[in-house]
């Protein structure tokens, strides 16, 4: 339609045929939008899962040392999160690096912002942050997931009104003299 339109040199070929790219590109967007609002909801709930498989393997590779990817980002979720350990700050006994170092403490991230002095030590469970990390971590995850999926929704129904509107002028268009194209014995006024 459009190549007939050039060759021809017919303008409102052109103009179809782009509007009906445009309307392809649009619906092309608004679909995927709907699919990333459906998978979000229904793979919300798997979230804890995965969650949980990895939270488990990384306590395990968990070292101390700063260097390393997997402690560095514990240490980083401890003191963000303001937790301890998955469960509770006792999940760190099950862990290798706690029977290595042998000092019954777990990691100074655990430690609480206002406990002064505290060094990771057991016999002081005050000065240890009480929760256990994997709960907040899902309940952040879902929480964001949620609002991409808002934010999706709002966006489609923006897209839904603004095709609206352009489906309204489109029908106003064939109807109203205003919109008629101006064209008086074949030659354009």
């Amino acid at each position: 339609m459009g190549q007939c339109g050039i060759t021809s040199s017919k303008t409102v070929l052109v103009f179809l045929n782009l509007i009906f790219w445009f309307v392809i590109i649009l619906l092309l967007v608004f679909v995927t939008e709907v699919v990333v609002v459906v998978l979000g909801y229904v793979y919300r709930a798997k979230v804890e899962n995965e969650v949980d498989r990895s939270i488990q393997k990384v306590y395990k590779t968990y070292n101390g040392t700063n260097p390393d990817a997997a402690s560095r980002a514990i240490d980083y979720v401890q003191r963000q999160l303001h937790c301890c350990g998955i469960h509770n700050y006792s999940d760190w006994e099950n862990t290798d690096w706690f029977k290595e170092t042998k000092n019954q403490s777990v990691p100074l991230s655990c430690c609480r912002e206002t406990a002064s002095n505290c060094n990771g030590s057991l016999a002081h469970p005050s000065d240890l942050y009480a929760e256990g990390c994997e709960a907040l971590v899902v309940k952040k995850l879902q929480e964001i997931m949620m609002h991409v999926i808002w934010a999706a929704l709002a966006f489609a129904a923006i897209q839904l009104l603004g095709m609206l509107c352009a489906c309204i002028v489109l029908c106003r268009r064939s109807r109203d003299p205003a919109y008629e194209l101006l064209i008086t014995g074949g030659t354009y006024a």
